[in-house]
């Protein structure tokens, strides 16, 4: 007997092939039955067997569960095995540990660690503190110990890599920041590494990036590692199945630089593992951006290495303020003011000099990306908290600054100042014009690039990137169209799957594990953003409600009915080797070679 049997539905396998109508059945956790034959489209079905649960699903669409290849949800499952939003929106699978960052291993005869760690995360991934010391229980020491922790307790499949700050800070302490480890601190870190890899960590996660600094403003540990350092931990990951190694560089935000991109290309070669990174910024209005990245993978190639970019299918919005740590602290120039004591701060902006430097150097040639967040006309002024600021809700600061004869700029620190920095600050993207969105569609094509770069379960209440899911299916069905509904459905899920090498998932097939999202593709789509204080400790995140989604299940278990979880846990902590197969270098699929950039 099956378990459950969905009936007329409308199935999108993830392969790219066209859509089919079918009977399918689950059975065991597994897809036991798809039967399309012709009697499938009539009333009744065609399957003969029996189940002990069905439903009709005429005019849905049945696709496999999406897979979100870079969320920093290491410690929300602690507190919320559900891993919202993003399992509402029809993620089965989430990766984490990225960007250099995990939560173990710990040293144990340091439990200071662990405090580092809270802050740590904090700062860097945006989390609340509180729920940090709340909201897990921090008893483990090895990565098997954080693996085993979790294991049992999801409703959501995850996988994470292995932080090099996590090793740096186990071997040498607080030397990690700002030290060179001698041969015995190196074999100590690459003893680590094999034990968490044995134990299921999916590779290797590192950053150099500048953005990056811990809970007391210093860079991170792992951007401190020299090149001998990446490379003797890149080879230590080739030698277990089913890993990868992720990295994050200063260049990943505008555009490599030849360093860094020798740097990518010998570590994926050293390891034999491809090598994922984040995000790929498109915008038509730098039009060199995407083929100078995309040359790095073009060189990984050549030297048996596999490169691939990360890039997002929608624009995701941000709330920014300058009382609290947003994108706008890292505009070179823009920390050290916006670092200081509010009153100090208050003071700095109300200074004529400190506003002109301010303005200036978010516009200079250093602000790479960020120079994005320049056209302060743009802005739309969100929650207000002063008497003088009454009506500004909603209103752009161009708007606003033309009605008082001032530059925009000037007009929105005036605004933030009244409000004592609490102004919560909506920037407009500039990058949503059509050749945007057709080079995109374009980038999409890519062999070494691939949707995601969500960071759920990081910066909760600045963005809110989880629902990337939906949102794209909704314009790809009703929006823009940019690719169909088949194309769309294999990027979110076939393609992350191979990429990890998931061990049969990502695709509806017979014998595949269940991992699968019921939606209506009328109405598929993500509500707007919306703060709510769900968190430990009563802090705030941003949330977006699911639309058209009719259910999600894990392993075969419903996990969600219309955006309400239901309760059960069948999640998995996937481990590799055993849930990951070695994903090689050379030969990835794809539609389209680098050399069309």
């Amino acid at each position: 007997m099956l378990d459950h049997l969905i009936r007329r539905v409308t199935v999108v396998d993830g392969t790219g092939a066209p859509s089919y109508v079918a009977d399918v059945g689950i059975r065991d956790g597994r897809i036991a039955v798809i039967d399309r034959g012709p009697a499938a489209v009539k009333a009744g079905g065609r399957t003969g067997e029996r189940a002990r649960t069905e439903e009709d699903g005429t005019g849905l669409v049945l696709a496999p569960g999406f897979v979100d290849p870079h969320t920093h949800y290491d410690a929300q499952l602690f507190w919320d095995p559900y891993a919202t939003p993003s399992m509402s929106h029809g993620v089965t699978t989430v990766v984490g540990g990225n960007c250099g960052f995990s939560l173990a291993p710990l040293n144990p005869a340091r439990p200071e660690d662990a405090d580092y760690t809270r802050r740590m995360m904090s700062r860097v991934e945006g989390m609340s503190l509180a729920a940090l010391e709340e909201g897990a229980p921090w008893t483990w020491s090895s990565f098997g110990d954080y693996l085993d922790a979790l294991d049992g307790r999801l409703a959501v499949n995850a996988g994470f890599m292995v932080g090099h700050c996590a090793l740096r800070r186990y071997v040498m302490g607080p030397r990690a920041v700002g030290g060179t480890p001698d041969d015995g601190q190196l074999r100590g870190m690459l003893a680590l590494l094999h034990e968490a890899m044995d134990a299921g960590a999916w590779g290797l996660s590192t950053t150099q990036s500048a953005s990056h600094s811990d809970g007391d403003g210093r860079p991170v540990a792992s951007r401190h590692a020299l090149p001998g350092e990446l490379l003797a931990l890149s080879r230590a990951v080739g030698a277990h199945e089913g890993t990868q190694i992720e990295a994050i560089v200063a260049g990943c935000l505008d555009r490599f630089s030849d360093a860094e991109a020798d740097l990518l290309v010998r570590m994926t070669a050293a390891a034999g593992r491809p090598l994922n990174w984040n995000v790929l910024t498109i915008d038509a209005a730098e039009p060199g951006r995407v083929p100078h990245q995309l040359a790095a993978s073009e060189k990984a190639r050549a030297a048996g290495g596999r490169i691939v970019a990360l890039t997002m299918p929608i624009l995701t919005p941000m709330n920014m303020s300058l009382g609290t740590f947003c994108a706008l602290n890292l505009i070179p120039g823009w920390g050290e003011v916006l670092a200081l004591p509010v009153p100090e701060r208050i003071d700095r902006l109300r200074d004529a000099a400190v506003r002109a430097e301010l303005l200036r150097r978010a516009r200079g040639p250093e602000a790479g990306v960020f120079r994005r967040l320049a056209d302060f006309a743009r802005y739309v002024i969100g929650d207000t908290y002063a008497k003088e600021n009454d009506g500004l809700t909603g209103r752009r600061v161009g708007d606003i600054a033309a009605e008082r004869g001032q530059a925009p700029f000037d007009c929105l620190v005036d605004i933030c100042v009244a409000d004592e920095l609490r102004t919560v600050l909506w920037p407009m993207p500039t990058d949503n014009d059509p050749a945007s969105w057709e080079l995109r569609r374009h980038t999409w094509d890519h062999e070494d690039v691939l949707l995601g770069g969500s960071d759920a379960g990081a910066h909760l209440d600045r963005m809110c990137g989880a629902p990337y899911t939906t949102r794209f299916l909704g314009d790809c069905l009703r929006g823009r169209r940019l690719v169909p509904l088949e194309r769309a459905v294999r990027m979110l899920t076939d393609e992350p799957a191979r990429l990890f090498g998931l061990r049969d998932r990502g695709r509806i097939a017979q014998g595949f594990h269940a991992d699968l999202v019921l939606f209506d593709p009328e109405r598929v789509d993500a509500g707007p953003a919306a703060l709510v204080h769900d968190l430990p400790g009563d802090g705030p995140r941003l949330d977006a409600r699911a639309v058209g989604v009719v259910s999600v299940r894990v392993g075969g278990v419903e996990t969600v009915r219309h955006d309400v979880v239901t309760g059960a846990l069948p999640g998995r902590v996937l481990r590799s080797g055993r849930d990951t197969e070695t994903v090689g270098t050379v030969g990835a699929a794809g539609t389209a070679g680098a050399g069309n950039f």
